[in-house]
């Protein structure tokens, strides 16, 4: 079976490219689930019910989230739909949830939302909140959005699951990285998956908003970038019986 996990999705601009490349790319890939992390999908960051919808429309079947999920207070009642989630070590007293359970019909797939902590909001561990997750479900196959900063904490996260789940795919940092691999001949793992917006950008944002906020350190107005798109994903083959991942293969779509 196969598990498409596509990196954060960038502003109406982003949405409006994945509607146009993502069911395509589900036919061409024979794809049994699709994971989009939709926390930036809103115009300015965050997630609103408009944003939801149009990548639910895209032909996402989970979304996730992180920092940015509860930016838009004015939209908190989206976290009633079960298939949209936030980090998980956000705690109880959040709204939404962090994991949901898709079933199939040949099998039932887990999805985990987690955030990280280093430079990062001062959220429960994610390593304990991961135990926590995991130890009632009754499927082997299980796929994780970690969202976090730091590259060392990801693949830290990435050894601690290895075995555990089917795949741990990094989310936040919006730069597909290189290190596509399987740990501990089971688990499916990549630092980041990358993003879904305009390429000419930084992260997303128009990049002399960027330049000039780095540069002359002066507040500058939050703008999202204009011009030619791609999509950053991760295709993750996967033995349905015993949750094991046997390919990983990311995706970069112009």
């Amino acid at each position: 079976m196969k598990v498409l996990f596509i990196g954060d999705v960038v502003g109406n601009i982003g949405c409006q490219f994945l509607q146009k490349k993502l069911p395509g790319l589900k036919r061409e890939h024979g794809i049994d689930l699709t994971i989009v992390n939709g926390e930036n999908s809103a115009d300015g960051n965050g997630i609103t019910s408009y944003s939801a919808r149009q990548i639910f429309q895209a032909g996402a079947d989970v979304i996730t989230t992180g920092n940015h999920a509860f930016q838009r207070k004015t939209d908190l009642k989206i976290y009633e739909n079960s298939c949209i989630l936030r980090p998980a070590n956000y705690g109880d007293a959040c709204p939404g949830r962090g994991l949901t359970v898709c079933d199939l019909g040949s099998c039932r797939i887990a999805v985990l939302n987690l955030s990280g902590v280093l430079f990062m909001e001062n959220l429960e561990n994610p390593f304990s909140a991961a135990d926590e997750m995991l130890k009632d479900l009754e499927t082997n196959n299980i796929f994780v959005d970690f969202h976090a900063e730091a590259t060392s904490e990801k693949r830290a996260l990435g050894f601690y699951l290895a075995g555990k789940v089917t795949a741990v795919f990094g989310t936040h940092t919006h730069v597909q990285t290189a290190d596509a691999c399987i740990l501990a001949e089971h688990t499916g793992y990549i630092t980041d998956a990358g993003m879904t917006g305009v390429e000419d950008s930084v992260l997303g944002t128009d990049k002399q908003i960027a330049l000039n906020r780095m540069r002359l350190h002066m507040p500058q107005k939050y703008r999202e970038a204009s011009g030619s798109c791609y999509l950053n994903g991760v295709i993750a083959e996967f033995e349905k019986k015993c949750g094991k991942c046997t390919k990983i293969t990311p995706l970069i779509v112009r």
